[in-house]
């Protein structure tokens, strides 16, 4: 089948973000025609975009680069009440107000990844067409085309009637699917993309345009991404891996990717760069580690810029014996006073931010995990004097193999 696949649909096939597709041939022979408009839904629940979310905006680049048009739609409107697909349980109502500065944010990070111009590539807001909508005339309008019992057999609504779907929260489908529709009238949208967990939101808005405007449009959606230890992608001990630095630190971001297992360096390489194929193998083919480390330097450009992914870089070497400047570390300043004083272990390495509480700390010296240079404390009573500093006044802490933070005084 992938030999007469068009050749953009191979590509995410290829790269791995080939799940389900509505009609793959259909899409291929329409794709083989000329360029195709879709679009990807991205929902402003939160001030920021974190890495999982951005799975379906780097094939929406491959698209993009092979010259289809995009659309990148903030769901402006339906995150006034929420997306069941996926959730145990209602998510958390926020503020009109709050949902419109998250969209602005959002639109932004989007911007500087897709590049909005207009013409082929959109940015659009549903808020723009659900905000005003009459209710009884959508009901008359839209309602009418949509069989409850079929809605209940999609995935999204059978997990949520297991802990309580809402009335609000039903109509989300709907809403979504008059998405669809608005695009195919306003932008010549055919094709909609996302996760596997929207197939259903799919499926009902591709049935929804066919009812409406007789139109053939086409639905594609991505494996959701976990790693190889089965944990969603992009989790950290902090949280989510945020988009935002000021959330998530460009240094903590690169962290994540140089530290990812062995086996999910290819996979990652394939759906979160766009290094050829035939690089990415010449790539594995040596050194795991450098090959991580590589990973780590191009989704840190694409997200932060060069200029940060060589700061990571460079501080990732100062930390563990490659070079490199260690002023790019992640750095903290502690009291040069706390030093002549003399400060216990624990409180440094608490108030350096490399443990939760004292409590972390202790266990960490405990268990041979705490290293202050090239040091290991095993004493959690000691006491760590201006001696353990520097000429420059500085000092490097390590919790573990990978976590570690410079202390300055000055």
């Amino acid at each position: 089948m992938l030999s007469c696949m068009n050749k953009a649909l191979e590509t995410l096939k290829t790269r791995g973000f080939f799940q389900q597709c509505t009609d793959v041939d259909g899409l291929s022979r329409c794709m083989d025609k000329g360029p195709v408009s879709f679009y990807v839904g991205f929902d402003p629940t939160g001030t920021s975009l974190h890495i999982g979310h951005m799975l379906p905006a780097f094939a929406l680049r491959h698209l993009q680069e092979a010259g289809h048009h995009c659309v990148a739609l903030i769901g402006g409107g339906t995150a006034r009440i929420g997306d069941p697909s996926g959730k145990t349980e209602m998510r958390k109502m926020i503020t009109y107000d709050q949902i419109d500065e998250n969209s602005a944010a959002i639109g932004a990070q989007l911007d500087r990844f897709i590049g909005f111009n207009g013409k082929t590539a959109i940015l659009e807001n549903n808020k723009n067409w659900l905000a005003d909508l009459n209710y009884i005339d959508f009901l008359r309008d839209i309602g009418s085309h949509f069989s409850v019992n079929r809605m209940l057999t999609f995935e999204a609504y059978k997990k949520r009637l297991e802990t309580g779907l809402t009335f609000v929260e039903f109509n989300y489908q709907l809403l979504q699917s008059y998405d669809f529709l608005q695009l195919n009238e306003r932008h010549g949208v055919t094709l909609q993309i996302g996760g596997d967990d929207q197939w259903g939101n799919i499926v009902a808005g591709i049935e929804l345009v066919r009812r409406k405007n007789g139109k053939e449009v086409f639905g594609l959606t991505f494996p959701l991404i976990t790693t190889s230890d089965g944990k969603k992608m992009g989790k950290t001990e902090k949280g989510a891996l945020f988009l935002d630095p000021e959330v998530t630190k460009p240094y903590d971001f690169f962290q994540y990717w140089r530290n990812v297992t062995d086996s999910d360096t290819k996979r990652f390489l394939l759906l979160f760069t766009f290094l050829s194929v035939e690089e990415i193998e010449t790539i594995l083919a040596g050194n795991i580690n450098e090959a991580k480390e590589r990973l780590a330097y191009e989704v840190t450009v694409l997200i932060h810029g060069k200029e940060a992914a060589e700061a990571a870089l460079a501080g990732a070497k100062a930390a563990f014996g490659g070079g490199g400047d260690r002023a790019s570390m992640p750095t903290v300043t502690i009291p040069h006073e706390r030093f002549e004083a003399g400060i216990g272990v624990l409180d440094l390495f608490f108030e350096a931010g490399l443990v939760g509480s004292k409590s972390d700390a202790r266990r960490l010296v405990d268990q041979g995990g705490a290293r202050i240079e090239d040091s290991a404390v095993t004493d959690i009573k000691a006491v760590i004097s201006i001696d353990s500093l520097d000429a420059d006044g500085e000092v490097v802490l390590r919790a573990g193999k990978k976590k570690f933070v410079r202390v300055i005084t000055r």
